[in-house]
């Protein structure tokens, strides 16, 4: 099959090959998925879940990428919930093989039934960044309808999706982000907008949740305009600094089947719009990953037509 690797952390998105790979087998418990789309996050070439196994040891070269679309074509052995055939979508496991290839072997408990009305493209742009927003407002965060959110990064892939998620339950969000990204920021449901190069963050006067994508001096500073007793959410590292008598929680995205379904099904409905940029086809994928100019929005790679 064909598959895109990368060897050399150093190197980034720009060491990515594209080479011919064995076919995968589906292990106990797995199922085999041809993919028809995948979604990659450039971040993840930090990770050393993308260098080695869960036992520490070097599993280079690897096939990136961890969001998938596509149609199941066999089970492993005791596999069940799913079956050959079926169009799935979903999240892999982090240390193992990913989905930048025309075939990957997938735990079947992180894989969801695709409708057949969701493009397998859109469906491969929904895992990392739905999940991220659905966990980090209503898992973690513990959102209630008429709090106040301030999302950073409210245009971006996930902070897009936690603007909408946000407004759908009720929440009042401020999105924050660069000037370019106001109009943006305000089309996905947010009331107000704060310009982190302009405005003042600390002008925000008691918000009831931050979600964070930044980390850094802004997510340090975010501590400060929480209520007493709010909710710092990040995805950014552990926080520098805390809410007075709140909470402040870091935390990796999750694979979850019936999350994932109620992040679809509000595809279908028109209340969740994804944030594509890019639709490229895998023999151009190193291309797409290493742009002139950055596209706004998620590059997914069509791996068939």
């Amino acid at each position: 099959m064909k598959a895109i690797v990368v060897t050399d952390q150093a190197a980034g998105t720009a060491g990515m090959t594209l080479v011919e790979r064995p076919e995968p087998e589906a292990a106990g418990n797995d199922v085999l998925v041809r993919v028809h789309a995948s979604g990659f996050t450039p971040g993840e070439l930090t990770w050393p879940s993308n260098w080695t196994d869960r036992l520490g040891r070097d599993r280079t070269p690897s096939i990136p990428g961890h969001e998938l679309a596509g149609v199941v074509t066999a089970l492993g052995y005791g596999t069940t919930g799913l079956s050959v055939g079926q169009r799935v979508f979903g999240l892999t496991d982090w240390t193992r093989d990913g989905t930048l290839a025309e075939y990957a072997a997938v735990e079947a408990r992180n894989l969801a039934p695709l409708p057949g009305d969701v493009d397998f493209t859109v469906g491969a742009s929904l895992p990392i960044s739905g999940l991220t927003a659905w966990q980090g407002l209503f898992v973690h965060g513990r959102l209630q309808a008429g709090q106040s959110v301030l999302v950073h990064g409210a245009a971006g892939g996930v902070g897009s999706m936690v603007t909408q998620l946000a407004r759908e339950a009720g929440g009042y969000v401020i999105g924050t982000g660069r000037a370019a990204d106001r109009q943006t920021a305000l089309d996905y449901g947010a009331k107000e907008f704060v310009d982190l190069d302009n405005d003042d963050l600390d002008d925000i006067d008691g918000v009831d949740l931050v979600f964070d994508v930044i980390g850094g001096d802004i997510g340090k500073r975010s501590a400060g305009v929480i209520r007493a007793g709010g909710t710092l959410v990040t995805i950014a590292g552990p926080p520098e600094a805390r809410p007075a008598d709140g909470l402040a929680i870091d935390f990796v995205v999750e694979s979850d089947r019936a999350q994932l379904g109620e992040i679809v099904q509000r595809v279908r409905d028109g209340r969740l719009r994804t944030n594509i940029g890019n639709v490229a086809p895998l023999d151009d994928a190193v291309a797409a990953f290493n742009p002139t100019d950055r596209p706004k929005g998620k590059t997914i790679i069509r791996v068939r037509p």
